[in-house]
């Protein structure tokens, strides 16, 4: 029996320290932005803006998800 031990492969080095990933902020913070919400107009097709906001920043949530993963996803 040899008495020298193999130790495992040493695993690669994380590559998830991209700077991609701070554009993920962005569908975090705008929507919690109170000065946003403060009224009622414009209205758009007479849904006030508060609503049609809301559907907006789901937009722009998927929208900045498919950037960051187009830009960091592996060759």
């Amino acid at each position: 029996m040899s008495t020298t031990e193999e130790r495992p492969p040493e695993p690669p080095a994380r590559s998830d320290r991209n700077h991609w990933y701070w554009l993920l902020l962005v569908p975090i913070i705008v929507p919690l932005l109170p000065m946003l919400y403060n009224g009622t107009d414009p209205t758009l097709w007479g849904i006030p803006r508060f609503y049609w906001l809301q559907l907006l920043f789901v937009v722009l949530s998927v929208v900045v998800t498919l950037v960051v993963y187009r830009q960091t996803r592996g060759r």
